[in-house]
């Protein structure tokens, strides 16, 4: 029998103010355990939240760029649990009447487009943190986290396969970024994903019984989570065996998912509105304030690369991927106004080196302005393609311009006509064999020979000089 997987996601992410939700406690990372708390976020008796108006607005900006309707009133509810992390025994969080509803974003495969439904997304504060000690039976609690605040965004189940699913994720990723409200951290905690995940037989319209992944801490641990869970499923039913609705952890070591806990329902949460938070109310007037303030945001980037700027389709997707690469490419096209020459290197040369370093475009130690340097000399014939690529990384690994690199090693390209036919005579000279099978059809042999002249000068000769010359005292 075939299946077919039904995927939604449940995304985190941890809103960039700086200070907590309902306090104002700070929200920075890697502080001494329990020093960013105050009576507010330990829920000590007595206490008083108060709404924190840049998680409103925040919450309001992910929503219209993800198309969302922003509702008027929205609140807030108390989701009631009992675990170490939360000294309330409950959470504020939104149920009933979240701030944003019925959404989407479209997703990019291969040569087609998808859109997801986005079901809500809502406001809510974040639990604490729980530290195990490895040699005893002990856990310490940190409660640094503890309103720190958090939307979620819940996907419809339109997902059909882990490549969907993971190219979703980096899609809001990318958004939230973009909007400058989430710094995107899987490892600090500030985006985190669970997924919940049944299978049906193909062509049915039922979905069957789903279980949720838990600790997903990237992009790849999802999708290879689903992957080994969508065949974990499929042995269970081929066997005759039933899918239990459960919690299952993903173990990126042995690349296994466990079972953690049965599948909490709503109503074992029992949510009630917050009696000492009032119902939101938003106008449409703070909204289209809002709404003026969004930046381009990644498909509308992509599109005007395509259409102002000629960049194939692909080229441009990969350079909108992040609002800092997308910026880096038009900063250097300000200065090298060539689009796809500069695109080609910076998916090149430049993210390859980036990706080997294990660094981000923040932290290039390229210039824009120095890339696009690089870029004329090679323009104006200054220096050849190949020479090119020899002082990209010698610009990384000193952090000077090409222009003092190409002066220092003497790096200049030889144009010089006569200079390169000299050098062409003494090899064609030296080859004789090689020219009469040339002469006779063999014009591969062409390749060997502009390559002994670039050997003879060390790279330095103008690749399309050394042609010419060599077809004319060839022959052709």
């Amino acid at each position: 029998m075939e299946f077919v997987p039904v995927i939604g996601l449940e995304i985190h992410a941890q809103l960039k103010t700086r200070t907590k939700i309902f306090c104002n406690c700070s929200t920075g990372f890697g502080a001494p355990p329990n020093t960013h708390v105050c009576p507010v976020c330990l829920g000590m008796p007595g206490v008083l939240p108060v709404l924190n108006k840049k998680v409103v607005e925040y919450a309001i900006k992910m929503g219209i760029a993800t198309h969302c309707r922003i509702n008027p009133e929205s609140r807030f509810a108390r989701k009631n649990y009992f675990y170490p992390d939360l000294p309330k025994g409950y959470q504020i969080s939104q149920y009933e009447l979240p701030i944003c509803e019925a959404g989407h974003i479209d997703i990019d495969l291969e040569e087609t487009r998808k859109r997801i439904g986005i079901t809500r997304i809502h406001m809510e504060e974040d639990a604490g943190k729980l530290i195990h000690d490895p040699d005893r039976p002990v856990s310490q609690v940190d409660l640094n986290r503890t309103g720190v605040p958090l939307i979620e965004i819940v996907s419809e189940p339109d997902m059909r396969s882990p490549e969907e699913a993971g190219a979703y994720l980096r899609k809001l990723h990318s958004v939230l970024r973009y909007l400058r409200i989430c710094d995107g951290n899987m490892e600090e905690g500030s985006f985190r994903c669970d997924a919940n995940i049944s299978i049906m037989p193909k062509g049915s319209d039922t979905f069957g019984t789903r279980t949720e992944l838990k600790n997903l801490n990237s992009f790849k641990h999802v999708e290879k989570a689903l992957h080994y869970e969508i065949l974990r499923q499929q042995e269970v039913i081929e066997d005759g065996g039933a899918i239990v609705q459960e919690t299952r952890l993903w173990n990126p070591d042995r690349g296994v998912t466990t079972s953690m806990r049965g599948k909490e329902e709503a109503h074992d949460y029992r949510y009630f509105p917050d009696p000492d938070l009032l119902p939101l109310v938003v106008d449409e007037e703070w909204v289209s304030e809002i709404r003026e303030t969004l930046p381009e945001l990644p498909d509308e980037k992509s599109q005007r690369f395509v259409d102002a700027l000629g960049l194939p389709p692909y080229d441009a997707g990969v350079l909108t991927a992040s609002r800092e690469l997308a910026d880096y490419f038009e900063d250097c096209v300000k200065d090298f106004s060539q689009p796809k020459t500069v695109s080609n290197w910076v998916m090149g040369s430049l993210l390859g080196l980036l990706n080997a370093e294990g660094k981000s475009i923040e932290g290039s130690p390229v210039s824009a302005a120095d890339l696009a340097g690089l870029l004329k000399l090679i323009d104006e014939g200054t220096i050849s393609g190949k020479i090119a690529k020899t002082v990209f990384e010698e610009m990384a690994k000193t952090g000077k311009t090409s222009g003092q690199i190409v002066e220092e090693k003497g790096l200049v390209q030889v144009s010089d006509v006569s200079a390169i036919a000299d050098i062409a005579d003494a090899i064609l000279e030296n080859n004789p064999g090689q020219v009469e099978e040339y002469r006779g059809g063999k014009t591969k042999l062409m390749g060997f020979f502009v390559g002994q002249v670039m050997k003879e000068t060390r790279g330095k000769a103008n690749p399309k000089v050394v042609n010419e010359v060599l077809r004319k005292k060839l022959g052709g």
